[in-house]
C-alpha cells in the first residue's frame, strides 16, 4: 500500500521523483522520503506527513542527483516516525525503498543482528537493506546481491535499490506487489504505478512475479527468480496524463463521481455495439461458460459489495448458483472445491493482495475457470486469470472508490446476461430489452448526479452526527453497505448498514433522534416491506432520510426526508442508487473538513494482508 519510484538519467532526477510520489500519494501518505547518489555521496531526506513536506525538505537540503529512489508510506510495521520512513540505508552504502510485507522479517533481523548489523527502525523493510548490503559486500554485483536478498524473503514486495559504489544503475524487484519500468531516451525509470511516470514516458515494461531488474541510463536487464535472463514486452500505456489531473474539480473524489456517466458508457460500449457475446470476456470464454455450473465471487471492500449485487443478478437472470466471499476469509478456510465453478475475482487495481491470494488458493484447489473483473490493464489479477473483463472507469485516484464500483456493477450485469443467454434463459426480445436499459443507464446516472444540491442540504444535517444507520433490502442492501462504508471512510462518522428486516433483531436499540437513518427505498417488490421497517424507526423517534424513486408513492412528513432519484431502473436500480450515497458521504466530509481524497489510516491500493 506504499508507492515507490526510481530514476536514472543525465539530469537531476529529484523533480521526477517528487512528481512521481505526488501522483502515488493515494497509495500512502504517512511519510515520504528520497535518496540520491551525487558526487560520490548517498544523500537522503525523509519527512513525516505528505509528499509536500518531503519536497520542501529536499529543496531546503539542496537534494539533487542523476540517480535515486523515492517512497510514500502507509505504515504497517512501526509507527509513523521519521526513523521508520523510507528509504532505509545500510552502513551508508545501500538504500532501499519497499512496498509490501516481509513475513519472515523477525527471523532475518535476528540473523542480521548476529552478523553485526544495527537496526535503526521498527520496519520490516530495513532487513532488505542489510541483506542486500550483506550479499553486495561479497560480490560487488548489485543485481546479483538484490536477487540473492529477495530469495531470502517470504511475503510480498516491490523494491528499489541503489548502492554508493554502483553509480550507473538502480535495481528493482517484485513479488506479489506491482512494479513496472518506464523507458526513456538516455534515461529510465521504475514505479509502482504508471501514473507516476506519465509526465516522462508512456513506454512501460511490466515485471513478472520474481523478476529482478538492473536499470541503467541506456537499457534494462531483467532476470527471473533463478537468475536467468528474460525478455518482457514493452507496451505503450493507454493512460494519459490528463486522465489523472484534477481539472476544474476540487477533489479527485468529486471528479470521479461526476465522471460516472462517461465511465459507465465506456464500460457498456462493447455490449451495446455488438450485443451479448461471451467474447466480451476474452478468447475461449464461450467454451468456459458452457462448462460452468455455478459461480464463486472473490473480492474485498467495495468490490465485495459489488459482488453481493452481482450474486442476485446472476441467480435471477442466469439461474445459476452464486456465492460471494471475502478474499481474506476464503483463503484460510477449508472450502470445498468444485472444478466446474467459475471463479470471479473483482478488484479496481488488480493488485489487491487478499483477492490475489484467494485466487491462488482457488487455483491450488483445482479451479481452472477463472475470470477477473478489473480496471487496470496488465495488473496481477487479469494476468493470473483465464478470462478478463476490463472496466473502463479510467484512473481512479480518490481512496474512496466511486466510478470503479459502478463500472464493476456494469460488468457483473453483463456477465449475468451472458450466462443467461448461454444457458437458454434469455430470448432475443429480452436481450434487446436489457441492452436498451443499459443504453439508457448513463443518462440515468447523470440524472442522479443532478440531485447534488438536495443532497448537500442533507449533508449539513449529518456533519454534527457521530453515528448513522443505512438500510436496504434485496438488491439494495449492498448499496446500503456501500453507503455506510463511504460515510465512515471519508467523514469518520461511524455508520452501519443492515437489511431493513433486521432492524427488529437488534439494531433498533440504537435508534433515537440523534441517529440519522438512511433508507434505500426504490419502487420494487420490497417497497411495502421497507415502508413497514421505516415505521419502526419513526415510532422510536428516529430521523429518516429516504432515497426513493419518482414513482415510490410516498412523500415527506415529520422526521421523514425524501429525495427522489429518476424513475425506477428495474434490475439496474443499484447502479443509480449508488450515486446519491456517494454524494452524501462526499458533502458530509466537506462539511466536517476532513481530507476527502486521502482519509486517515487508509490507502488506495491494498497490497498488504
Amino acid at each position: 500500500m506504499c508507492g515507490i519510484v526510481g530514476a536514472i538519467a543525465q539530469r537531476d532526477i529529484v523533480p521526477i521523483i517528487v512528481e512521481g510520489l505526488r501522483r502515488l500519494e493515494y497509495r500512502g501518505y504517512d511519510s515520504a522520503g528520497a535518496a540520491v547518489l551525487h558526487d560520490g555521496r548517498l544523500e537522503r531526506v525523509r519527512r513525516v506527513g505528505r509528499v509536500a513536506e518531503m519536497a520542501a525538505g529536499a529543496a531546503a537540503q539542496g537534494l539533487a542527483g542523476p540517480l535515486g529512489i523515492g517512497h510514500t508510506r502507509w505504515a504497517t510495521h512501526g509507527g509513523v516516525t521519521e526513523y521508520n520512513a523510507h528509504p532505509h540505508i545500510s552502513r551508508e552504502e545501500i538504500a532501499v525503498v519497499h512496498n509490501g510485507i516481509i513475513e519472515n522479517h523477525e527471523e532475518q533481523r535476528n540473523r542480521l543482528t548476529a552478523l553485526g548489523y544495527v537496526f535503526e527502525s521498527q520496519t520490516d523493510t530495513e532487513v532488505i537493506a542489510h541483506l542486500v548490503h550483506h550479499f553486495y559486500s561479497q560480490s560487488g554485483d548489485l543485481l546479483e546481491a538484490t536477487r540473492k536478498a529477495v530469495a531470502e524473503l517470504r511475503g510480498a514486495y516491490a523494491i528499489g535499490v541503489v548502492a554508493l559504489a554502483s553509480p550507473d544503475l538502480v535495481c528493482c524487484a517484485r513479488m506479489g506487489c506491482p512494479l513496472l519500468i518506464g523507458r526513456g531516451e538516455g534515461e529510465n525509470f521504475f514505479a509502482s504505478d504508471v501514473s507516476a511516470l506519465l509526465s516522462e514516458t508512456r513506454r512501460v515494461i511490466y515485471l513478472d512475479e520474481g523478476d529482478v531488474a538492473a536499470v541503467t541510463r541506456d537499457g534494462v536487464h531483467i532476470v527471473d527468480r533463478d537468475g536467468q535472463p528474460v525478455e518482457r514486452e514493452e507496451r505503450l500505456s493507454a493512460v494519459s496524463a490528463d486522465a489523472i489531473e484534477l481539472g476544474p474539480y476540487d477533489h479527485y473524489m468529486q471528479k470521479e463521481i461526476h465522471e460516472q456517466p462517461r465511465a459507465t458508457a465506456d464500460t457498456l460500449e462493447g455490449v451495446i455495439d455488438a450485443g451479448i457475446d461471451p467474447a466480451l470476456f476474452g478468447a475461449g470464454a464461450g467454451a468456459v461458460f458452457e462448462q460452468v455450473d455455478s459461480v464463486l465471487i472473490l473480492a474485498s471492500g467495495t468490490s465485495y459489495y459489488a459482488g453481493l449485487v452481482g450474486r442476485q443478478w446472476l441467480e435471477t437472470l442466469a439461474r445459476i448458483p452464486c456465492n460471494v466471499e471475502l478474499g481474506h476469509e476464503y483463503r484460510y478456510r477449508d472450502s470445498i472445491a468444485n472444478p466446474r465453478q467459475l471463479v470471479v475475482t473483482i478488484s479496481q487495481s488488480g493488485e489487491t493482495l487478499d483477492t490475489m491470494e484467494a485466487l491462488k488458493r482457488a487455483k491450488s484447489l483445482g479451479h481452472q475457470h477463472t475470470l477477473s473483473i478489473c480496471n487496470v490493464q496488465e495488473s496481477a489479477l487479469p494476468r493470473a486469470s483465464k478470462l478478463v473483463f476490463y472496466t473502463r472507469a479510467g484512473a481512479e485516484i480518490g481512496v474512496a472508490s466511486t466510478k470503479a464500483f459502478t463500472t464493476q456493477l456494469c460488468a457483473l450485469y453483463i456477465l449475468a446476461l451472458t450466462l443467461a443467454k448461454q444457458r437458454g434463459h434469455l430470448d432475443s426480445a429480452a436481450e434487446q430489452s436489457h441492452i436498451e436499459a443499459l443504453r439508457q443507464l448513463p443518462g440515468s446516472v447523470q440524472h442522479a448526479l443532478n440531485l447534488e444540491p438536495q443532497i448537500k442540504v442533507w449533508a449539513d444535517q449529518f456533519a454534527d452526527k457521530d453515528h448513522a444507520l443505512f438500510l436496504g433490502r434485496g438488491l439494495h442492501y449492498p448499496i446500503a453497505l456501500e453507503g455506510a462504508l463511504k460515510l465512515k471512510e471519508i467523514s469518520y462518522i461511524h455508520a452501519e448498514a443492515y437489511p431493513a428486516g433486521e432492524l427488529k433483531h437488534g439494531p433498533l436499540a440504537l435508534v433515537d433522534e440523534k441517529m440519522p437513518v438512511v433508507v434505500i427505498a426504490p419502487n420494487d417488490s420490497l417497497l411495502e416491506k421497507v415502508k413497514s421497517n421505516m415505521q419502526e424507526v419513526r415510532a422510536r423517534g428516529g430521523q429518516l432520510y429516504v432515497f426513493a424513486d419518482l414513482d415510490s408513492h410516498f412523500g415527506e412528513a415529520e422526521a421523514v426526508h425524501v429525495i427522489r432519484t429518476p424513475r425506477h431502473a428495474g434490475l439496474l436500480s443499484p447502479v443509480i442508487h449508488a450515486i446519491p450515497v456517494q454524494l452524501l458521504a462526499y458533502h458530509a466530509a466537506l462539511r466536517k473538513g476532513t481530507d476527502v481524497d486521502k482519509p486517515r489510516n487508509l490507502a488506495k491500493s491494498v497490497t498488504v494482508e
